[in-house]
């Protein structure tokens, strides 16, 4: 559990946490060390001050104190607030971890021995670790929640790194304790308990225990009840979905909570228990494979040093042969060699420190994560839960493809050519066991060949005709579309690609290079593309199918990818294989079966929506649920504007994605279903379906903006 120590320590002081705080940002600090960094802000310069002025204000006024920041080059910490004229700047100080802090305020005069006052009321305090600044109500500190699970976690850690429990009852030097009684609650050592507690008498139906296990009878003690940060004498029953934070029921009848949508508090702990249990199945895989690819370096350490003995024993045979003439050039030779040993044996043992270090890292936030799943608290649970399974699954993709390759080979790709008569000796040198050809030249992108349709690009490319150099594979890189940097789309020996999934109505610029064992060619002249442009007059209609690589593995697929039922009573959801981030597009599914009154869901989602819920369960997603009655929008599990008019087989449902207003509309059988479903869209977003074996649905491409649309859109 050592690797869980780095978890458990405040970045400000360095030492363990001691009354830990959660900032906004799921970040903890000790309640001092927070005291301690507070920053007073002068009132004319804060956000509220300044709103209430009526002054034109941006959204980002609160990112205004990250701005005022001084972040030093030499290291990761923040400095004191500058700008402002009234205030003058406070010298700071470095923790032992190298973060900034602040010192606390000159102590009062002897006289006033009042606790200390409140913060200032426009005090600022910036985290540690994301430097995201966060500005106090009035109620201070005391507006951040406690983590009384990290204190459990902590308390049991140091617990458990303790020396041997010692008899309670020895006056000198006391010895290590043998029992505990569970009855006196007291540590004997034999002699004191041969002594103090006789196996007779009323004491003889005493229960005596090893110590580790009265240890850990001791720290057992009933779930603290968790109090509210707001009501400080009512009790957190309820969940705040929308702000993901534990209430009460005072704050669900007079606070800000009172119009959110909350569910029940043990079943929400109950749900992010089991989300990060499975989260961390997937790290423990990962950190499995972690631990099998250290062996593997370790063992590439071995062979290399082996192959190192035996090419070095090879070269000082060959070379005593030819003694009087190679003296000179073998110790050349012999330094080429332990070069390319020692070039080797670095690039393998940076690599077994980068993954010791970074599989140290795992290991400490799993250990870390187990014990945090240990804890009977859901409200102290439910306050760390959604950092916590972020971070997981952002540990579980750094071990992403790539990481668990070795990046060097142990064959050392030299031979000692002893051919050469006597008098070339002075010419002998290293031949390279894989003979060597000149890099390709530049390809030559193919104009009359390269083209593009929809949100696709074709590109076509040759080598040059006089070209007689050997060519392995080609990689053609694209840009973003918004002059950003290039990405490769595609590696292979082909020399025609086309690339789908683009953006309408973008530019992007493409270029090609060839290589070969030798190396990477210069890269062929850019290639500038327009995607389509998507108009509500003249739409160009996207054409596409279900994705199966995306898909859920119980979703079924036929009829060439465009219909998909599913082998599961629970929802399972599918993606379509092209995304949207601009332009006006619509899509249709057909209703091919429709038993037992099912809710199948249909919008769109991110690359990443959850798979194995209903779409709009999760804030990935924006969708219609429909029955054979009614239906209903929900993203992140919120359902509004419930509708009349339902489906039933043979029913039309359709999808139009307006990226130009950001809007989502639905319709059934071609009248529109309810208002605008969902606002102020932005991003990427996939077309997407979640169903169970109740329904079969086929998907339609390709299709004219609908009409009570294109009227609504020619009034405006």
């Amino acid at each position: 559990m050592e690797e869980m120590e780095e978890e458990l320590k405040c970045p400000v002081c360095g030492s363990f946490y001691r009354e830990p705080i959660i900032l906004p940002c799921s970040h903890n600090l000790c309640q001092a060390c927070a005291r301690n960094i507070l920053v007073q802000t002068p009132d004319a310069e804060s956000p509220q001050s300044r709103r209430a002025s009526g002054s034109a204000v941006s959204d980002y006024d609160y990112l205004d104190l990250d701005k005022m920041s001084l972040y030093s080059e030499a290291d990761s910490g923040y400095g004191s607030y500058g700008g402002f004229a009234s205030a003058p700047t406070t010298p700071c100080q470095k923790s032992p971890n190298g973060v900034r802090v602040f010192p606390p305020a000159a102590p009062p005069p002897p006289a006033a021995l009042a606790p200390p006052p409140p913060p200032p009321r426009n005090a600022c305090l910036t985290c540690p670790q994301c430097h995201r600044s966060l500005v106090l109500d009035e109620r201070g500190l005391r507006g951040f929640p406690r983590n009384r699970l990290l204190e459990g976690v902590i308390d049991r850690y140091q617990q458990g790194r303790a020396a041997a429990l010692r008899c309670q009852l020895c006056e000198k030097a006391p010895k290590e304790a043998a029992v505990m009684c569970e009855q006196c609650d007291v540590f004997y050592c034999e002699p004191c308990r041969l002594r103090c507690h006789p196996p007779r008498g009323p004491l003889a139906k005493h229960r005596l225990v090893p110590p580790a296990q009265g240890r850990v009878s001791r720290r057992l003690s009933p779930r603290k009840i968790s109090t509210c940060t707001e009501h400080e004498l009512e009790n957190h029953s309820m969940y705040c979905v929308q702000c993901k934070s534990p209430v009460c029921y005072q704050c669900l009848e007079e606070g800000k909570h009172s119009s959110h949508e909350v569910k029940a508090l043990g079943a929400m702990w109950k749900l992010h228990k089991s989300q990060l249990s499975q989260a961390l199945n997937g790290l423990s895989d990962r950190a499995k494979e972690a631990k099998e690819f250290l062996v593997q370096l370790r063992n590439m350490v071995q062979q290399i040093q082996e192959n190192s003995v035996e090419f070095e024993a090879c070269l000082v045979a060959q070379c005593d042969a030819l003694i009087d003439a190679l003296n000179r050039r073998k110790a050349q030779l012999l330094s080429r060699v332990n070069k390319e040993h020692e070039h080797k044996l670095k690039v393998v043992r940076d690599q077994i420190s980068h993954c010791t270090v970074k599989l140290r890292q795992t290991t400490g936030l799993m250990e870390y994560c187990l014990e945090v799943i240990k804890e009977n608290d859901p409200s102290g649970f439910l306050q760390i839960s959604d950092a916590l399974i972020r971070r997981v699954h952002l540990t579980e993709d750094q071990w992403g493809k790539g990481t668990l390759t070795p990046r060097m080979t142990t064959d050392f790709d030299l031979n000692l050519d002893n051919g050469p008569l006597l008098q070339s000796i002075h010419q002998l040198d290293f031949v390279q066991m894989k003979v060597s050809s000149p890099v390709p030249a530049p390809p030559i992108l193919q104009l009359e060949e390269c083209c593009t349709h929809n949100n696709s690009a074709t590109l076509s490319w040759k080598q040059p005709p006089l070209s007689t150099v050997q060519v392995e594979g080609y990689i053609l890189e694209l840009d973003d579309g918004n002059g950003g940097q290039f990405r490769e789309v595609y590696v292979g020996k082909e020399t025609m690609c086309t690339v789908d999934g683009l953006h309408f109505n973008s530019t992007y610029s493409a270029r090609v290079k060839a290589f070969n064992k030798t190396g990477v060619s210069p890269y062929s002249k850019t290639l500038v593309l327009q995607t389509s442009e998507v108009d509500i007059k003249k739409m160009v209609a996207a054409w596409f199918s279900f994705d199966p690589a995306s898909a859920h593995a119980d979703i079924i697929f036929s009829n060439d990818n465009l219909t998909v039922t599913c082998n599961s009573y629970d929802d399972r959801v599918v993606l379509g294989k092209t995304g949207f981030s601009k332009g006006l597009h619509y899509w249709e599914l057909s209703i091919d079966r429709y038993d037992n009154h099912p809710d199948p869901a249909f919008g769109v989602a991110r690359i990443d929506v959850l798979k194995d819920a209903m779409l709009g369960k999760d804030d990935k997603a924006w969708a219609m649920y429909v029955d054979n009655n009614r239906s209903w929008f929900m993203h992140n599990n919120s359902h509004t504007n419930r509708t009349e008019g339902g489906i039933t087989k043979g029913a039309t449902v359709g999808v139009l994605l307006d990226l130009t207003r950001r809007t989502l509309t639905f319709s059934i059988n071609e009248d529109q279903q309810g208002p605008v479903a969902f606002e102020n869209l932005e991003g990427l977003f996939f077309p997407a379906v979640s169903l169970n074996r109740n329904v079969q649905v086929t998907l339609h491409t390709g299709l004219p903006v609908p009409e009570f649309y294109a009227s609504r859109s020619a009034m405006q």
